[in-house]
């Protein structure tokens, strides 16, 4: 009888949905490129993949800037979710990505059906109330969260707005015993360790309800709450339901019988599910989000991957300060892999990172252009020279120790993993001096350098998740036995 081989389960991994208030930052295409890293290393081993992103398009951020601008709402934020589109194809983003949009009518339906379900359950209810609230976090705001001057930690620059009016509240003081237990049962819930304490700490100390919906008369851009049309739903409780709505959530009659709903069942029900954010989600992604879902009676998310902010200069970026990187410049510059490159090592997987011009550059010199750069051009020279064709390529590799790194999402392990081989592979050059040694003894020199080769198209398959079209690129020259006509990473002055 022939052994069953167990199939791997099904894989969804999402990003946050950005605001589309601003064109799209270094942050952003820092952390859709850890996900599109994680989601290739996915494939490779075999499971099927649901990636999704895409863009937040309601709340009062939205409605002010197309306001300033003199654009409908509609209008504004067509032309800033181009943006994001754009990127996808500049980042060299997976094929496979969902792209989710949170003012198309399937989303609205599906977030509308959501809050049904909330209300069936009890979990929502009217009243008025009176707090100090955040235009950039669009969240209320506890004394916790705010420094001595009464300042958003997060948002120092922006005044606090007092709120005073009857909205609908999502009872997450229901939920302060149901997430303890959550995060007892799945001690990788949340990613890193010191994140998960933090968000540990926060409903140890009690939950208060929070706001979900906004009067239509002060601020109309949201999805109508059902049954009320005085209400539209606040940003957070809209946006959070798109990690479903993508997958074709709920199910018939609102969405028909289609593939999207067998896509919730396989990739959430069924699959692991994991999502990532930056260091301002941790509330929203591993406690609002989580006590909505088991509000609705659907499964938890498996694993939330916490990234740090990333900074220019020791300050944060801002357009005030000119000191906002943006992603299409540096690829314009020095190339999509680059700027990979960049975002899965030397920016930190989950502390806070400083970037600027002069040390992507400085990186970029050293590790690309000097690194792997010069070391292909050196390999494949020697080949095209001294060997009539590629030398044989075994088809396996032992990549275990290297899969460990994505498996923990740790991609800084994973890079640093690679760099570490191209050193092995430089210091065996200057050691074993095979362009010296092919000159007096043409059998061994043509031995070592068949073994560089090899080596370089080991390197090259571990690039697969880092930086696609090196790793396209690089297969194809060793295979072709030909050497780079022109730099892979040119040197920058």
């Amino acid at each position: 009888m022939s052994k069953k081989v167990k199939v791997p389960k099904p894989f969804y991994i999402t990003t946050t949905l950005p605001y589309v208030n601003a064109d799209p930052h270094v942050g952003f295409a820092a952390e859709i490129i850890r996900a599109d890293a994680v989601a290739r290393y996915r494939k490779l081993v075999g499971q099927e993949i649901f990636f999704n992103t895409g863009t937040d398009e309601h709340g009062q951020k939205v409605w002010t800037e197309a306001g300033k601008q003199n654009k409908n709402p509609q209008e504004y934020v067509d032309e800033y979710a181009q943006k994001f589109i754009d990127l996808l194809r500049v980042l060299d983003i997976s094929e496979e990505v969902h792209f989710t949009r949170t003012t198309s009518e399937a989303h609205k339906k599906a977030a509308q059906y959501f809050w049904k379900v909330c209300a069936d359950k009890g979990d929502i209810y009217k009243k008025e109330y009176k707090i100090k609230y955040c235009v950039g976090c669009e969240l209320e705001k506890q004394d916790s969260d705010l420094d001595e001057g009464d300042k958003c930690l997060v948002h120092p620059h922006l005044e606090l707005e007092i709120r005073e009016e009857e909205n609908y509240f999502f009872k997450f003081s229901n939920y302060q015993k149901p997430l303890l237990e959550l995060y007892e049962k799945n001690p990788n819930l949340v990613i890193p360790d010191f994140r998960f304490n933090e968000i540990k700490k926060f409903v140890e100390m009690g939950l208060h309800d929070f706001s979900i919906s906004r009067l239509k008369s002060k601020m109309p851009w949201g999805v109508e709450v059902p049954g009320d049309s005085d209400h539209v739903m606040y940003v957070w409780f809209d946006a959070l339901v798109n990690y479903i709505s993508c997958l074709g959530w709920p199910p018939s009659p609102l969405q028909g019988e289609g593939s999207g709903v067998r896509s919730f069942q396989k990739f959430w029900q069924e699959g692991e599910t994991v999502q990532y954010c930056g260091k301002d989600n941790l509330r929203q992604q591993s406690a609002m989000w989580q006590a909505m879902l088991l509000s609705v009676g659907l499964k938890n998310t498996d694993h939330i991957v916490i990234n740090g902010f990333i900074n220019s200069g020791g300050q944060k970026m801002s357009k005030s300060l000119g000191n906002v990187i943006s992603p299409f410049d540096l690829v314009s510059e020095y190339s999509t892999d680059a700027l990979r490159y960049y975002s899965l090592r030397e920016l930190s997987n989950f502390e806070d990172s400083d970037m600027t011009i002069e040390k992507f550059k400085e990186a970029y010199n050293a590790n690309l252009a000097n690194g792997l750069g010069n070391l292909a051009s050196r390999v494949l020279t020697l080949s095209q020279k001294y060997l009539d064709k590629c030398p044989e390529i075994p088809e396996e590799s032992d990549f275990v120790e290297y899969f460990k790194f994505y498996e923990n999402f740790d991609l800084n392990g994973a890079t640093n993993y690679v760099w570490n081989e191209i050193g092995k592979l430089d210091k065996f050059i200057q050691e074993t001096e095979p362009f010296k040694v092919v000159k007096v003894d043409e059998v061994k020199g043509r031995e070592l350098i068949s073994k560089m080769v090899q080596d370089l198209y080991t390197i090259a398959r571990m690039l697969n998740p880092i930086m696609p079209a090196t790793n396209v690129l690089l297969k194809k020259l060793i295979k072709e036995n030909k050497a780079p006509e022109t730099p892979l990473f040119p040197r920058k002055n």
